[in-house]
């Protein structure tokens, strides 16, 4: 028999065995387990053929000590650039229902580690690591991993998702690696390709069974995702920050949390712990979300080529289809007509808004809209007084060339004056003006980089902006999605999810986007049609079907529109606002279905069944004669549902096909289904055109 240490969600275990002076040994990590009978680890590794006589199994802190070939945990560094090796000479496990709290201490080395394994709310579990220097000289940690673990068993698959500027989020699903797997960011943001996390599916898994494990670093910044292939017949799976950080004297330095979700419900379960995680993450004005707000940005409408007039009329269009925010986007600033200068200098353009900022927002608010504004507090233009003031205040190369992108150079949030500064500037702003929304805007890659620090200073700005204006919504934008993730969401309220407002492309996207993060903090926008990204152009319905899916907003000019286009958009507005309660806060479940439909499911998972809205999404012409019935996993847990077709959001007009009968009745009265036969025939569809969404409710007959 063998003490072991252990968390066990309704779903996974994760079993550690202490050990006297070294880290605790992993046991187990997956499906839940009794450990109960559990024989130690060196009664169950014998002696292999050319190993080390001294058995050196893979722990929550492997090092760089002889016989481990893996990953280390850690590279400590010390004044002389001189690696340490850390070996603890005390170690400490203390744990109940909730935590396992490790404490490793190498006295030699004058460092001590300290992990925290916890269960959060909703299933998965919290990984924390904080080092600390009780040394008497600055040591320096680089490539630090958040977690390290085992993967045994019979994992078959890797999905993770790769991006650029208008096309985020590419979902990537590839064979478990013969040697090693790697997805490393190397821009300073966590990247277009959505947060640093990887899922990895066992054999069978589907979306909705089978055993499923995810894995997110809550941070914003370079991180290495890696999944190494062991000689001994296993995986082992490490989520590092990279770059250098120093530690001084006394400090403790905090690892981003990694995040870990273990269902055997497959994906789907995976996702819905996942989303429970970053939810205990976001803090909301007042303490808890209001309902998503409808706003209108003014980005695609106008672009730069605005003034108090042009804004009003903008606003007026907006609060007439029922929108309940304006966000007054970037051009509003000194010096600034097209993005070759006036970042840094956060005033209000004294030729386009001769008398401030005040009047604008006293009309927009007087129109029953709240008031939202863009900036890009990181970035700075050469052209602007703050350059010329501070050209020092630049991440740049000591004699290198200053690199432009977008015409900009990022500011050094290492540095505490640089952030005083903005602060300064962002804090006047706010509390001059009833301005009740923040779009934080981050255009460019960082090149140079500026490591660790440089993400730890964005946070700290942003910590101190919430401190000092608790009220104010703050959405967080990178070129579109270059930095949406966990570790971000501590401070924000929203992401905007791509530039590409394309509902097709959308599509994609916005499921890539829900893996890791739930649905009320989604930007998804009704844009214009053809689209400014793709040139591509849909139809009104299936172009708000789609954003209806996440936090609403629109992204163009209502005046561009016809009266009946107008009125039409103002339905989709009042239909997003009816059902936003059941759209957001709850479980979301995504599903692929016969003849290229994909369908997404939003609502409240009660004890017995519960509430949905379902949205059967058809992008391709049918290549079937009748359309297959639509199998819904989730319904089976319900003996009865009522159903309802509230929308058929595709193209009008004369060449619609004929519906059979079952739709006048999902329309009218709804129709009664067995969960059974939900889950295991299917729920009967209507006939859909190329790019349309059926929109099903689903509600637990009582």
């Amino acid at each position: 028999m063998v003490t072991l240490a252990y968390l066990h969600s309704d779903e996974a275990s994760i079993v550690l065995e202490p050990r006297e002076n070294a880290a605790p040994a992993w046991r187990h990590c997956g499906a839940r387990v009794d450990p109960a009978g559990v024989p130690p680890l060196s009664a169950a590794r014998g002696p292999a053929s050319f190993s080390v006589d001294r058995d050196v199994p893979l722990s929550t802190a492997p090092g760089t000590q002889p016989g481990w070939f893996g990953r280390p945990h850690a590279m400590l560094h010390d004044h002389h650039g001189a690696a340490l090796n850390f070996r603890p000479s005390a170690s400490i496990v203390d744990q109940d229902a909730q935590n396992i709290r490790i404490t490793l201490s190498d006295e030699a080395q004058g460092a001590a580690i300290e992990q925290e394994f916890q269960l959060m709310q909703g299933g998965a579990f919290r990984l924390r690591t904080r080092l600390t220097n009780q040394s008497d000289q600055i040591l320096t940690i680089t490539d630090a991993c958040s977690a390290i673990l085992p993967l045994h068993g019979d994992w078959a698959k890797i999905v993770s998702w790769s991006g650029r500027h208008n096309a985020e989020l590419a979902e990537q699903v590839e064979e478990m690696p013969a040697q090693g797997w790697l997805r490393e960011t190397r821009r300073g943001i966590s990247g277009h390709g959505g947060p640093p996390g990887v899922y990895l599916l066992a054999r069978g898994a589907t979306r909705d069974a089978g055993l499923v494990l995810s894995l997110q670093l809550a941070w914003s910044g370079d991180s290495r995702i890696a999944i190494d292939r062991d000689d001994e017949g296993y995986w082992v799976l490490s989520a590092a920050v990279t770059g250098t950080r120093a530690i001084a004297p006394g400090e403790t330095a905090e690892l981003p949390d990694a995040i870990l979700a273990i269902s055997t419900r497959g994906r789907n379960g995976a996702m819905a712990q996942q989303h429970a995680a970053v939810r205990s993450l976001l803090d909301w004005p007042g303490g808890a979300m209001r309902p998503r707000r409808v706003h209108l940005n003014s980005w695609e409408a106008c672009y730069f080529d605005h003034d108090e007039d042009r804004i009003v009329r903008l606003a007026q269009s907006a609060a007439a289809i029922g929108a309940e925010r304006f966000v007054l986007d970037d051009g509003w600033f000194k010096g600034r007509r097209s993005d070759n200068a006036g970042l840094g200098d956060w005033t209000a353009d004294p030729v386009k808004y001769p008398r401030g900022l005040g009047p604008l927002i006293e009309k927009v608010t007087a129109l029953g809209l709240e008031f939202g504004l863009w900036v890009e507090p990181e970035m700075i233009n050469p052209d602007s007084d703050l350059y010329r003031a501070h050209p020092d205040w630049t991440l740049a190369e000591a004699g290198g060339e200053t690199i432009t992108s977008r015409n900009q150079l990022v500011l050094d949030m290492r540095r505490g004056d640089v952030r005083d500064y903005l602060f300064g500037a962002i804090d006047k702003l706010l509390a001059e003006h009833p301005v009740t929304y923040l779009k934080w805007d981050h255009n460019r890659d960082h090149a140079p980089a500026g490591g660790p620090a440089q993400v730890l200073g964005t946070y700290d700005l942003l910590a101190r902006v919430r401190a000092a204006h608790p009220g104010v919504e703050i959405e967080g934008c990178a070129g579109g999605g270059g930095r949406s993730d966990a570790g971000l969401a501590r401070h924000v309220h929203r992401f905007w999810t791509s530039d590409n407002v394309d509902a097709i492309s959308r599509i994609g996207m916005q499921r890539g986007f829900l893996a890791f993060l739930p649905p009320e903090i989604m930007g998804a926008h009704i844009g214009a049609s053809p689209c400014h990204a793709t040139g591509r152009s849909q139809s009104l319905p299936y172009r708000a079907a789609i954003a209806c899916m996440g936090h609403l907003g629109v992204e163009m000019d209502p005046a561009a529109l016809d009266d009946a286009e107008r009125e039409e958009i103002s339905g989709w507005l009042g239909f997003y606002k009816q059902w936003r309660g059941l759209l957001h806060g709850g479980t979301v479940m995504l599903g692929d279905a016969a003849d290229q439909i994909v369908w997404q499911a939003q609502g409240q998972d009660g004890g017995g069944g519960g509430e949905f809205l379902l949205f059967v999404i058809r992008s391709s012409p049918a290549r079937h004669r009748r359309p297959q019935p639509l199998p819904l996993p989730f319904a089976a847990v319900c003996d009865t549902w009522n159903v309802r077709l509230l929308k058929l959001a595709e193209t009008s007009g004369p060449h619609c096909p004929a519906q059979p009968d079952l739709v006048d009745q999902y329309l009218n009265e709804g129709v009664v289904l067995t969960g059974s036969w939900l889950a295991a025939n299917g729920l009967p569809l209507p006939v859909q055109q190329a790019e349309s969404v059926a929109i099903f409710h689903l509600e637990a007959a009582r």
